[in-house]
């Protein structure tokens, strides 16, 4: 059972803390989703999460491990991460960028085998992206770019999966689609994920976990609806707002108030 938490951490860049005195324990296999106003903390607290930014106080704590010493490639087998805008080498196709998410699985000689091959070949297909395998990435349009880094994170086969607003570039459409393969893996696997997602609404519907973060610390942590509440979503976001029962998930809907027009009767 993967466990991963935060315990005092406070991270942030030059001379300036984002994140501050933070834990957090990431529920072992749940959906967690990290929510907040630009600028909050939100992907600083992923990227602090994934190592890829080092504390600079407190730990993050991969199986009770602090994860800043433990081996690049002992991390990349338990830990999966789809980063904001990621770049894709220059000419790569599909195929071989869904692949590199195997390489932590390879001994020194690096031998691709079949299980290799099933796992990309089953995340090409989750993502729907099998089609454009033989493409060069930087053809694909933006919301195709972000399917095909999400099938190289989900060939990875780790037990966690961290990503970093992975709706990005996609129609809402394309949103609910990706979220609920995201849910399916969840579901099926029992792979722990956490996200950093801007639409509170979807993060309430697909959440079994929501954090709110507000100037770097958590303001509400729970079930969508211990957080979604209108006074929460009013300190967190700064926003006049209803909540009501989405019709369709039964979980809390934000409905924001703010200057709105009349309705305008058909004449």
């Amino acid at each position: 059972m993967t466990q991963l938490e935060a315990s005092a951490l406070t991270l942030g860049y030059t001379d300036t803390a984002v994140v501050r005195d933070l834990d957090l324990r990431v529920p072992h296999g749940q959906v967690t989703v990290i929510v907040g106003a630009n600028a909050c903390g939100k992907s600083t607290l992923l990227r602090g999460l994934a190592r890829l930014l080092r504390p600079r106080s407190g730990s993050v704590l991969l199986d009770g491990e602090a994860i800043h010493r433990m081996p690049t490639r002992q991390v990349a087998r338990t830990l999966g991460l789809l980063p904001q805008d990621p770049i894709a080498p220059e000419g790569v196709t599909v195929s071989d960028l869904v692949g590199r998410g195997r390489h932590p699985h390879h001994g020194a000689f690096g031998r691709w085998t079949s299980e290799d091959e099933e796992a990309v070949a089953e995340a090409l297909v989750l993502t729907d992206t099998l089609d454009l395998a033989g493409r060069v990435v930087d053809d694909l349009s933006g919301g195709q770019r972000q399917r095909v880094w999400i099938a190289m994170a989900l060939a990875q086969g780790t037990d966690l999966l961290l990503l970093d607003e992975p709706t990005t570039y996609l129609d809402v459409a394309h949103q609910v689609e990706m979220l609920d393969l995201l849910a399916d893996l969840n579901a099926r696997r029992g792979t722990t994920i956490v996200m950093v997602l801007h639409d509170l609404n979807l993060s309430a519907r697909y959440a079994d976990h929501l954090v709110a973060l507000h100037t770097g610390r958590i303001v509400a942590e729970g079930t969508p609806r211990q957080v979604v509440t209108e006074d929460v979503v009013r300190a967190v976001f700064g926003l006049d707002n209803r909540v009501i029962e989405d019709p369709v998930s039964h979980t809390p809907l934000v409905v924001p108030v703010g200057r709105h027009r009349p309705v305008q009767e058909d004449r």
